[in-house]
Formats: structure tokens, sequence, C-alpha cells
């Protein structure tokens, strides 16, 4: 019994409304939903970027982003071979570690690492190349 009371005070609560009274009725409510939606977003990327600057996240972000237009650094490309200052280019082939980090980066799929060695080596032959010209110029 107390299922058909519910039944028929919801319908004369609902037949109280016209169509468009109803239709007037929804809109606001998806205007006011999506207004506190809007200002809830807004207000989470604010505390988000807040964050950010307080970890210092942006700064290595936007540092990132001003070295990714630049060529790797003979540090990094040493770095990635694992060989000193005092290493010659012709220890670094003999020691195979191009072809080692290249192929094994080729067999696992990770294009990513395979481009960071070619760079590395590209970036070596260049300060090697260098060197051999300064000492015989």
């Amino acid at each position: 019994m107390p299922l058909t009371d519910n039944y028929y005070d919801i319908c004369s609560i609902i037949s109280m409304f016209t169509v468009p009274q109803a239709a007037k009725i929804l809109a606001n409510l998806i205007v006011m939903g999506s207004g506190i939606l809007a200002r809830a977003m807004v207000q989470a990327y604010r505390q988000a970027l807040s964050n950010a600057s307080k970890s210092g996240v942006a700064q290595e972000t936007l540092q990132n982003a001003v070295r990714r237009g630049k060529v790797m650094t003979e540090q990094e490309a040493r770095q990635i071979f694992g060989v000193t200052e005092q290493a010659t280019w012709e220890e670094i082939l003999q020691a195979g570690k191009y072809e080692t980090l290249f192929e094994r980066n080729a067999k696992s799929g990770s294009f990513y690492l395979q481009s960071k060695v070619q760079r590395a080596k590209e970036r070596l032959e260049t300060v090697y190349r260098d060197k051999d010209q300064g000492a015989a110029g």
C-alpha cells in the first residue's frame, strides 16, 4: 500500500507542472549545474598550477620545452655511452657501445632510446671530427 500512496503523490506533483514549466525548470538545472562544474574545474586548474610552481615542476617543464630545440650536449652523449672525455673515438667504436645500445633498444622496441643513442653517436662524431680538424689545421 505505501507504494501506491507514493505513486499518487509523485503523479500529483508532476501534474502540477505544465510541459513548458517542466522544460524551463530542467533548463535552469542544467545551466546551474554546468556553471558549478565550470567553476570547480577552474579552481582545480588553479590549484594544480599552484602546486606545480611550488614543487618546481613548472620551471622544469619550461626548461625542457626550451631545451628541445637544442642539440644534445657532449656531456649527455658521453653519459649515454659511458665514456670519459679522455676516451678516443676509436676506443668508443672498438668497444662496440653504439652497436650494442642501438641493437638492444631495437629489440625492446624503444624508438626514443634508439634515437637518443643515434644522436649521441652523431654528437660525438662531430666533436671528434672538430678535434681532428683542429689538430691537423
